[in-house]
């Protein structure tokens, strides 16, 4: 799956949100300032063509929708992270968040428990 850029990311959040919606109920999602249609409407063409959006058509009218969840996105993202940045290592990720934010032993023992219920 493709990377996004970071206003790809931000327009397809907003869009999950959605779950669907015309141009003008994605700008007016945006927090202040917010972007020009124009520019929202050729975000949303280009994240058609990657295949991050569908749309359905009522006369000249386009209805957006996410062709990728927010979930499988965040799979991908997650996998390139630990592949580009933690030598496809997890252990290196986890250690990372223990070292970097001072994760309690207690939140390490619920994830434990929340990994061996699966």
């Amino acid at each position: 799956m493709r990377k996004l850029t970071r206003k790809e990311e931000e327009l397809m959040k907003i869009l999950w949100k959605l779950k669907k919606g015309f141009v003008k109920d994605i700008v007016e999602q945006y927090p202040d300032p917010k972007p020009h249609y124009n520019t929202v409407s050729s975000l949303v063409r280009l994240l058609q063509e990657k295949g991050f959006v569908g749309y359905s058509q009522y006369g000249n009218t386009y209805e957006y929708y996410p062709m990728v969840s927010r979930e499988e996105y965040r799979k991908s993202f997650m996998k390139r992270v630990i592949s580009d940045y933690f030598d496809n290592f997890y252990k290196n990720a986890v250690a990372f968040f223990v070292k970097e934010k001072g994760l309690k032993p207690e939140v390490l023992e619920e994830i434990l428990r929340m990994i061996r219920k699966e």
